[in-house]
Order: C-alpha cells, then structure tokens, then sequence
C-alpha cells in the first residue's frame, strides 16, 4: 500500500502561512517554491513542506536577504546539501554593509546638525534662493 504525501492547496499554504497567494505565485514563478501539481480546477497544489521553505524564505527577507540569494541557498538544499557556509558567507556581507551604512548614516548626521546649528529662518535676500541653509552646502 502507497502512502500518499500529505499535499496543500495554495489557499490553505496562504492562510497557513500567513503570505498572500499572489506572493506564493511569484516564488514559484521565481522558482523559490514547486508545486506537487493541480488540481482538475487548476489549483496549484503543494507538498505540505512548502511551510518550512516559506518560513526559510520569509526568515531570510527580513535579515535582509534577497530573493536572488535565497533562491542560491534552496537550490543548495535541493541538491541535498545544506547552504549554512553559502548562508554564513552572505551574513557577513550584510553585517559589512550595515557599518558602511552605519558610517554613512552618521556622517549625514552630523552634516545635518551642523546646517541646523546655522539656521537662520529669513535670508537677506529670499529672492535669490529657496532655502539657503541648504543650498549652501
């Protein structure tokens, strides 16, 4: 006897999930997720591991990943591979941008509080300019 796996339908991964089924659809335009099939009525249908990578995928987003690369570490782990040195590798660039993101940030910051140490609300001549605490930088 054949056990059959346990499929989802989008909508059930959606609500389950939490991800809206317009955004299913792209990752598996984007070949982030794969369906099992459809339905006779054209629904797409999904193994029920489908949560797991769309929780991996959601995850990734939010430290900062791209789809680009998440798609890279799945298709590692299709391979039946696991993409923790791939994904360790990508951390450390992201923590490397955000101090150069970091060091920029201040360096505006303090920009902007010397324009606003300066600040005169009337100019002498308001003709000739919009804003002149900007303009004179």
């Amino acid at each position: 006897m054949l056990v059959q796996e346990q499929t989802k339908l989008i909508g059930s991964v959606a609500k389950e999930s939490g991800v809206p089924i317009k955004t299913i659809r792209y990752y598996e335009e984007l070949g982030l997720l794969k369906t099992s099939g459809r339905t006779e009525g054209g629904f797409r249908i999904f193994s029920s591991d489908v949560l797991v990578r769309l929780n991996f995928i959601k995850r990734a987003q939010r430290l900062g990943l791209s789809l680009a690369e998440i798609k890279d570490f799945l298709d590692i782990y299709d391979r039946g591979e696991l993409p923790c040195d791939r994904v360790k590798i990508e951390l450390e660039d992201k923590v490397s941008q955000i101090e150069k993101q970091i060091q920029q940030l201040q360096i505006l910051k303090l920009e902007l509080q010397g324009l606003l140490s300066g600040w005169k609300t009337i100019p002498e001549h308001p003709e000739e300019t919009i804003c002149p605490i900007i303009e004179r930088a």
